[in-house]
């Protein structure tokens, strides 16, 4: 779907030829959501946008800032935590969203719809002041904005996931929270990749190298970057309390393993003498008794079992001293 929008006398004028848009009197913002291949390429003609450029949109390559003749070419991700198709419960799904800047028209395309960006169009649409006059550079600023806002509902998203995490690693030791831990990790790892990029590629535009790119607009992509790089905090932020929580878990587990094996030695250690007088008075003596002389002895069977259970306590004493039990 492709709209089309001219600013001029403090008012946003819709057009349906791109042709007529771009030589239009004023500031051109030309969005493409769900954008096929006829779609790019007509836009592509219209406004002479490099090859290069759209070349790496149609090929999600990571978040990038570059600058050619008349027009800078800025690429970010929309990313959003979607229902695995697969294997896991949530997976990070990225979206790639270019923007060109030319000297009087800026130009979004996004082969995916994305929310956040179609609701800057919407506010255009009404007349937003805001938009109206400030140029081009203003609207990409706009754009950036609400795609890197969205990232923050991501890590909110993240942050109750951890919370779960943290109460459930010290309640229980299942299998299901090592699979949580390992998911919010890949989460995270995925979204890493994202941020990182973004934060060079808005770094560009904040210190105001394109040429498109007005003295006056710098703050609005400086505010961008700083966000960024709040974001990149909090990114590692969560990244140790996972693996904190990760170890807390291998630790517990560890624990319980312990525990179990502390009492089947301490239940080993016990037969051992059972085991041992049972050997010992289970081989077949022939000739007199006095071979073994308690075979002859009237308390000889209580005497045994004394003895086994005097052991016994001994072990168990030690046991205790050691704190094994």
């Amino acid at each position: 779907m492709i709209s089309a929008l001219v600013y001029a006398d403090r008012e946003a004028v819709a057009y349906d030829d791109l042709t007529a848009a771009r030589r239009a009197v004023g500031t051109t913002w030309v969005h493409v959501a769900d954008a096929d291949d006829e779609e790019i390429d007509a836009v592509a003609a219209a406004f002479d946008l490099h090859r290069l450029a759209i070349d790496d949109l149609r090929n999600g390559v990571r978040a990038k800032t570059e600058e050619f003749a008349d027009h800078t070419f800025v690429l970010l991700k929309s990313v959003t935590l979607t229902p695995g198709e697969t294997t896991f419960e949530k997976e990070v799904a990225a979206s790639p969203i270019g923007i060109f800047i030319g000297r009087d028209w800026v130009v979004t395309l996004s082969p995916g719809r994305v929310e956040a960006v179609q609701r800057v169009m919407d506010a255009a649409e009404r007349g937003d002041e805001r938009l109206l006059h400030r140029g081009p550079d203003f609207t990409a600023s706009r754009v950036a904005d609400v795609i890197v806002d969205a990232y923050f509902d991501l890590l909110d998203d993240v942050e109750t996931d951890i919370e779960e995490i943290e109460e459930e690693v010290l309640a229980s030791t299942d299998i299901e929270t090592l699979e949580k831990i390992n998911d919010v990790r890949r989460d995270l790892l995925s979204f890493r990749k994202q941020v990182w990029p973004a934060r060079e590629a808005v770094g560009t535009l904040a210190r105001g190298d394109p040429p498109q790119v007005q003295q006056q607009t710098e703050k609005y992509f400086r505010d961008i970057h700083d966000h960024l790089v709040q974001i990149v905090d909090l990114t590692e932020t969560y990244r140790d309390l996972v693996a904190g929580a990760r170890d807390i878990y291998l630790n517990t587990l560890s624990q319980s393993t312990n525990e179990v094996m502390k009492v089947l030695t301490v239940v080993a250690t016990i037969f051992i003498p059972l085991t041992f007088v049972v050997g010992v008075y289970g081989m077949n003596f022939g000739g007199s008794p006095y071979n073994m002389p308690e075979l002859g002895w009237t308390y000889a069977y209580p005497a045994t079992i004394l003895g086994m259970a005097l052991m016994t306590a001994i072990m168990l004493v030690h046991f205790r001293r050691r704190e094994y039990l």
